[in-house]
């Protein structure tokens, strides 16, 4: 079924030429002069994309991959997704463009969203996922009249000056010397590297403490700022209850539940919104990435009782793109229609089976997972973690025709990021290049 519905080319990967071939050597230096030496990206993946499809990539040597990171988990629906391309072009005859004025695509896109989420709540669009953490973190302050965020180690939230003292690297401070400092970090309850005897009640404990004693945090938080699952951080999965032991502490102090799905939310852990694993109800969620498609698209859905924001609360010229809306309504009704999220669940436990049963090295410290969100840990001796280890995998799985990344707060983690919709088929191939390319280490 899913075969018909995802338009990869189904005998990826294909190397015709050990990238980087000649064409795309040409417009990597072309990039190089016309671009700034900052950019990312380029220094890991030495191609250059003539096209996409489903779940694959041609570049402009015509060598074939297989894509396991979707634009850092953008693409969720495949490249070129049928569905939502007719969607969106069906809204370019349309208007493009309009601000706030209401059009069909905005409201028909909005009662869609609000409606998977299962607690009453407004929408305030945004433009990018760190604006959307802005966003959320205006509201909780307005809300409370507090100022203090708590937030945790190892998290991302953005390298904006106004989200940037929420993000738990500091490395991205020395490009930025103002941030919002009105922040305490927390560890993040990470299984693999916790400290402690308890992981999750000892990170709840700590929080209640600090809570607790009017000598550390007073009576000043506004809110607590989590992703269920740490992106940028190690695709880190707390223990179970973590979520649900912020919501009660939260209650407990009068505190905002901020959580930040712009990785994780639009079905990639098998739930729509990862927080509803914990079976609970956040005060404010960050949506961005995987909404729009491809398209720039981004929201802050609160609580509707929250609803007391002054006129020009919070602007942006490009919120609420309509191409997006339409990208983003046609998104949520694919997901639903072709039931989605049952097969991410079910081919996520295949993923992590297979992973964990095959790969056999050392330098693998640890495997983890939930639904279309795989991290793979690599360590040089012990538990040390094993940066040049991710490079040498990245190296070596686009030579074999399989794009992965890295993540970690080492920088030590592979993770993958299929789309949802990739063919079994290419997925069992995905692995075992995976398992070629682990073992090979």
């Amino acid at each position: 079924m899913m075969e018909n519905l995802d338009n990869s080319i189904l005998n990826a990967p294909l190397i015709k030429v050990s990238p980087p071939g000649p064409k795309s050597l040409q417009i990597l230096k072309q990039q190089e002069e016309y671009e700034t030496s900052a950019i990312n990206y380029p220094k890991y993946f030495k191609i250059a994309v003539d096209r996409a499809q489903g779940s694959t990539i041609v570049d402009v040597d015509g060598n074939v991959y297989i894509d396991m990171v979707t634009g850092i988990s953008v693409i969720n629906l495949g490249h070129n997704n049928p569905y939502v391309k007719s969607a969106v072009e069906e809204q370019l005859n349309k208007v493009w463009h309009t601000l706030e004025v209401p059009t069909e695509i905005r409201t028909n896109f909005s009662k869609k969203l609000l409606s998977t989420l299962d607690f009453k709540a407004k929408l305030l669009f945004t433009t990018t996922g760190a604006d959307a953490v802005e966003a959320g973190v205006k509201i909780a302050r307005w809300i409370t009249g507090k100022k203090t965020i708590i937030s945790f180690e190892g998290s991302y939230h953005g390298i904006t000056a106004g989200t940037l003292g929420f993000t738990g690297a500091n490395k991205y401070r020395e490009f930025q010397e103002f941030f919002d400092n009105r922040v305490v970090k927390f560890p993040y309850p990470y299984p693999y590297r916790c400290p402690f005897k308890d992981c999750l009640n000892d990170v709840l404990s700590l929080i209640e403490y600090a809570l607790s004693n009017p000598g550390y945090l007073g009576n000043d938080v506004a809110g607590i700022l989590v992703e269920p699952i740490q992106g940028e951080g190690g695709y880190v999965i707390p223990p179970k209850g973590f979520l649900k032991g912020l919501r009660e502490i939260a209650d407990k102090y009068g505190i905002l539940l901020i959580v930040d799905e712009v990785q994780t939310g639009m079905g990639r852990t098998g739930k729509m919104w990862a927080y509803q694993w914990e079976g609970i109800k956040p005060d404010i969620v960050c949506i961005s990435k995987a909404v729009g498609e491809g398209i720039p698209l981004s929201m802050v859905a609160f609580r509707h009782d929250l609803d007391k924001l002054p006129t020009g609360f919070h602007l942006g010229t490009y919120r609420g793109n309509p191409l997006g809306l339409a990208a983003g309504l046609a998104s949520l009704e694919f997901i639903e229609k072709y039931d989605i999220l049952s097969r991410v669940q079910r081919l996520g436990n295949k993923i992590l089976k297979e992973l964990s049963t095959r790969i056999s090295n050392q330098h693998v410290g640890d495997i983890r997972g939930l639904g279309f969100m795989i991290g793979i840990e690599l360590v040089s001796d012990g538990k040390s973690p094993w940066s040049e280890g991710t490079k040498k995998v990245i190296d070596e799985s686009l030579k074999r025709g399989l794009l992965v990344y890295k993540a970690g707060r080492w920088d030590n983690v592979i993770r993958l990021m299929p789309p949802l919709t990739i063919p079994e088929s290419l997925l069992d191939e995905s692995l075992k290049i995976l398992q070629e390319t682990l073992n090979d280490l």
